[in-house]
């Protein structure tokens, strides 16, 4: 049907009747005027969403960065655009200074301060036992020697 519609045959009797063309187009065109639309907006409510989780950034928050660290903010810096992220064990803590572009994702405030993060009950690691087999060592058959009867 639609290779009907977009078909240029005439006859001499019947003029050219394009209005069929020209509806399709102009229908594909709206349609990619309203894609820009609707990606433009769409585009608008992530920055600004964004920029609402920066201007929220407190010491004590739990946070995941693009690199997949985990840990607790420590201190903001707006003037050089930075954040320090405590990781670590309580006995083995680490500092590291990132860009506040590198946050991928916030939580809520930890329960205790970052100084005491919450303890995850640990399971004993069960090691299993693995048995090497020694190779049997190679056995070197020596050459028989065949020994004629005379009959």
């Amino acid at each position: 049907m639609l290779f009907n519609l977009l078909e240029t045959t005439t006859t001499p009797e019947t003029p050219k009747d394009n209005t069929m063309t020209y509806i399709i187009m102009a229908v594909i065109v709206v349609a990619i005027i309203g894609l820009f639309v609707w990606q433009t907006f769409a585009n608008k409510k992530k920055r600004k969403e964004a920029q609402e989780m920066m201007n929220n950034l407190q010491p004590g928050i739990k946070i995941k960065t693009i690199g997949g660290i985990c840990g607790y903010l420590v201190e903001v810096n707006d003037a050089e655009n930075t954040f320090i992220l405590e990781t670590g064990t309580e006995n083995n803590k680490c500092y590291i200074k990132f860009d506040k572009g590198a946050i991928y994702q916030t939580g809520s405030a930890a329960a205790s301060t970052p100084a005491t993060p919450v303890k995850t009950e640990e399971k004993p690691v069960v090691k299993e036992e693995v048995k090497v087999e020694e190779p049997a060592p190679e056995v070197v058959e020596a050459p028989v020697e065949e020994t004629k009867t005379e009959e």
